[in-house]
């Protein structure tokens, strides 16, 4: 049996996960390499890009900011949380606001140094990345379009840093961006819809609030329908392989999405409305791969030689 001690160790533990969202974290490391090696860096090697030690930092850099900000989010809205999220609230309070403002700060600071041993570049890129996120957690997000367009903007940047890495500037890389961007916008402002009540409570400027539900649905109509120029250029002009498969399934998904947007009046709807979104996201760092199968298949050969 556990002692009392390690079981309130254990549950500060898992607080602390639930705050910097830990189940996100291996999705976003996932998506930077498999974006590195069939997007960003095509030209090389996987076996190249994998044990390249600056993208391994980079991509740790980028997952301790991105804690970080989810601890500093956390911070802001643990009054709006408590009615939007009551459960996932109660959880996060087992670890003290003192402590979480400490575990932030130790983040950032080692986030700082580690970005020296890449380049000046990398420090400068992630120093104005923790204000960025700290800047929108401390302001911005109360703003209405402003806080939803500055979120969006702060969940795409950490594949920014790869691509000035890389220094591939292709335009089917700026066309995959797109579609992200609008994707991840959508589900911000699928969000405000669903937390509507700890907006309206604690005062945030959010569109729903200040313009109402139906002008927020038409603005996410809007945006829905935008996607179709993204997936366009993918599919017809630019080459994706076998994951023009995903964007096409992910446009009939969008419809439906759209007919049960228009339905939908409670916080669970729009919370299904969320999860659909989460999942044509995370769907699409993991068909990433359908880019070039060769390059599983190749890579297959080489793990075969190795264990022979």
């Amino acid at each position: 049996m556990l002692s009392r001690k390690t079981k309130h160790l254990l549950l500060k533990i898992i607080s602390m996960f639930s705050v910097v969202r830990g189940y996100n974290i291996p999705v976003i490391v996932l998506a930077q390499y498999l974006s590195s090696i069939f997007i960003l860096a095509p030209e090389k090697r996987a076996l190249e890009v994998i044990l390249d030690k600056n993208l391994f930092l980079i991509v740790l850099l980028s997952s301790l900011t991105i804690a970080s900000g989810y601890i500093i989010n956390n911070f802001y809205d643990s009054k709006k949380d408590l009615i939007n999220r009551p459960n996932k609230s109660m959880l996060d309070r087992l670890v003290s606001q003192k402590t979480k403002l400490q575990v932030y700060f130790s983040i950032n600071f080692i986030v700082f140094i580690l970005a020296f041993f890449v380049s000046i570049r990398a420090v400068l890129f992630f120093s104005c990345y923790i204000f960025l996120i700290w800047f929108y957690s401390h302001k911005l997000k109360k703003i209405a379009i402003i806080g939803n367009l500055t979120a969006s903007l702060l969940a795409v940047l950490p594949f920014f840093a790869i691509l000035l890495y890389f220094k591939n500037f292709y335009n089917v890389i700026f066309a995959h961006a797109t579609f992200l961007y609008l994707l991840i916008l959508i589900r911000e402002m699928i969000k405000d819809l669903e937390n509507i009540k700890g907006d309206i409570a604690n005062d945030y400027q959010t569109i729903p609030v200040i313009f109402g539900e139906n002008f927020s649905k038409k603005t996410i109509t809007f945006l829905t329908i935008s996607t179709i120029v993204p997936v366009y250029f993918l599919i017809e002009i630019f080459e994706v392989g076998y994951m023009d498969i995903y964007f096409y399934i992910s446009m009939i998904i969008l419809i439906f999405f759209l007919q049960k947007l228009w339905k939908s009046e409670t916080k669970s709807d729009y919370l299904k409305l969320h999860n659909i979104l989460k999942f044509i996201v995370v769907s699409g760092v993991f068909c990433i791969i359908l880019i070039n199968l060769e390059v599983l298949i190749h890579g297959k050969k080489v793990v075969e030689t190795i264990v022979r």
